[in-house]
């Protein structure tokens, strides 16, 4: 291992400093409020100035946590996708890459399960606001990113092959059986799981019935 390896090595395996995890925790908190305030005045009503007040920071101060407005609702976005993307690595290598797409995506079940109406609310924020759609949209193009290399590998392919397109089909149909889950379940304010939506559009592609 050369110098510059090592040293990276040891690096992240180094726990996040004090600076670091104050950042993380004025992060936690802006997240809080913030959702607080859209839930109570709805997105487009609520001000960066609001959630600055609320949180004890100045506009510029709550801007270097936060490019935008978006990026407080959308930030959290990032990080499932890494944890899914975890699930599916963690997955058995003999499952099918289809169960195992389904299957990584209950670290995101279970979440919802932990606080449904919270849940909810912020999926119907997500939905009924068009430029949280459309980084949502970009959110989980970057989900798809991060799921190819893993479904290729089990397809035993290289994601640097353009020309073979079934990882990426895997993925981005695993993705959209998720969003219209997502849909469904706010659309019935949860009266039916997540994942039991989930296994009706993942499976609905399974099933692929022939003409009459």
């Amino acid at each position: 291992m050369t110098e510059t390896a090592r040293t990276a090595a040891q690096s992240a395996g180094k726990p996040p400093g004090l600076r670091e995890r104050m950042r993380a925790t004025v992060r936690t908190e802006v997240v809080e409020v913030a959702h607080r305030l859209f839930t109570e005045q709805g997105f487009d009503k609520t001000t960066v100035d609001q959630i600055a007040a609320e949180v004890g920071l100045s506009r510029a101060s709550l801007f270097r946590y936060f490019g935008t407005k978006e990026e407080i609702v959308l930030g959290r976005l990032a990080e499932s996708g890494r944890r899914i993307a975890e699930a599916l690595a963690a997955r058995p290598d003999d499952e099918r890459p289809w169960e195992a797409l389904r299957r990584s995506f209950d670290v995101l079940t279970r979440m919802n399960e932990q606080a449904p109406e919270q849940t909810l609310s912020y999926l119907r924020m997500l939905q009924e606001t068009p430029s949280l759609r459309a980084g949502h949209y970009e959110k989980q193009r970057s989900w798809q990113e991060l799921l190819v290399p893993e479904v290729a590998r089990r397809l035993g392919v290289s994601p640097d092959q353009p020309e073979d397109t079934r990882p990426s089909a895997l993925a981005a149909a695993a993705l959209a059986c998720l969003d219209v889950a997502a849909t469904g379940w706010v659309a019935c304010e949860g009266a039916v799981p997540l994942a039991v939506l989930l296994d009706r559009a993942m499976g609905a592609l399974e099933e692929q019935p022939g003409p009459a």
